[in-house]
């Protein structure tokens, strides 16, 4: 039986009440034979800002680095809006990301069949949608040099991000996504801003070559950042995987997870190179920490399932563990079973350990 290494890191607000629905779904993978799940929790964010005065220490790295994978909850919150920027709850996620060389993000928005209603768009647009974004994450305007506020010889301050791209960035980022293409619908849409960016014309041109030597049996649509935004919201069922830079990452994927109708539904992954046969990788929920609700068991706990779902599939290659923990949350859905932020007017929602217990049900039940 295989043996897999997990580092828990719940982090802050919601983020320990989500992690701990993943992880008595893994212990019930582990019950059911699938393997042996070795985890190890540690403190990120705030929780080790109030334990050790950094957002993550040596220690909780190194745990990350030996880690099969991390599974990762959420950070941030008011308590620590006052701590310098170098040390905030957020460094510590930016951290592993930088040194655990995670640079794909993958963050899929799926429209459960029974949750259409609750997206702000028509239903008949969004039912059934299933798309990926993969954005670039070590790269670009977040992390170029010189990024800085000057103050100038008239007094004005000046403001510098500084966006950079490199042949080989782009390349790896775009191979992540025609693979992932290959095994979904096999269609890509590159989004950049090559009309008055010079990134975007070096991205578009590398992606162009990279298709061209090496995936042309793939579908390849080159596309305007802001025009993908308006495409997003117009007709999303038009796009299987969309890959883009980290900011237009960052601004895209968080227009298509509202497309689903709630944030508390979507997982994501973060990839690093392959190396000697392994990958490191961070799998975590997109929403926030949500300390307004954190403690009342009320949040819902489905986008860290589907993290585990996703590290299922791309780190300890159980796709079939991962396709049968997909299609539980499914029917828990069709099932009427809600969490607050869900669940319609009239609904009784159930809690957070209520959501994780009726997926295990769902799992447990005959083959369908």
């Amino acid at each position: 039986m295989a043996s897999y290494k997990i580092l828990l890191l719940p982090g802050d607000g919601i983020g320990p009440e989500v992690a701990h629905e993943a992880e008595k779904v893994l212990a019930w993978f582990g019950r059911a034979g699938l393997g042996t799940f070795e985890t190890e929790t540690d403190l990120v964010g705030g929780a080790a800002i109030d334990a050790h005065g950094v957002p993550l220490t040596e220690a909780a790295l190194g745990l990350a680095k030996a880690a099969d994978a991390v599974l990762f909850g959420a950070v941030g919150g008011p308590k620590w809006a006052g701590v310098p920027y170098a040390v905030r709850p957020e460094a510590g996620l930016l951290r592993l990301r930088k040194d655990l060389g995670l640079f794909a993000n993958l963050r899929p928005a799926i429209c459960y069949p029974a949750l259409a209603a609750a997206s702000s768009l028509k239903p008949e647009l969004v039912e059934g949608l299933d798309l990926m974004i993969v954005r670039e994450l070590t790269g670009g305007v977040y992390f170029g040099e010189p990024k800085e506020i000057v103050t100038l010889e008239d007094g004005q301050r000046r403001a510098v991000d500084t966006q950079i791209y490199t042949t080989g960035e782009i390349e790896r980022i775009a191979a992540v996504a025609f693979d992932l293409a290959r095994k979904r619908r096999n269609k890509v849409a590159s989004a950049e801003k090559h009309n008055v960016m010079k990134s975007g014309v070096l991205w578009k041109d590398v992606v162009t070559r990279l298709h061209a030597e090496h995936y042309a049996d793939v579908g390849l649509e080159h596309v305007l950042a802001d025009n993908c935004a308006m495409q997003l919201v117009r007709n999303p069922k038009q796009y299987d995987v969309v890959v883009t830079d980290n900011l237009f990452g960052d601004i895209l994927s968080d227009v298509a997870a509202m497309l689903t109708g709630s944030l508390g539904m979507l997982p994501s992954a973060s990839l690093g190179a392959v190396e000697n046969g392994t990958r490191r990788a961070l799998y975590e929920p997109v929403h926030g920490s949500a300390p307004d609700i954190a403690g009342q068991n009320a949040a819902n706990p489905l986008a860290m399932i589907g993290s585990l779902a996703m590290a299922l599939r791309y780190s300890f290659g159980l796709s079939d563990a991962a396709d049968r923990l997909d299609a539980a949350i499914t029917r828990t859905l069709a099932g009427g079973t809600r969490t607050r932020d869900i669940a319609g007017t009239g609904v009784n929602a159930v809690g957070t350990g209520e959501m994780g217990d009726a997926i295990i049900r769902e799992l447990e039940a005959p083959a369908h």
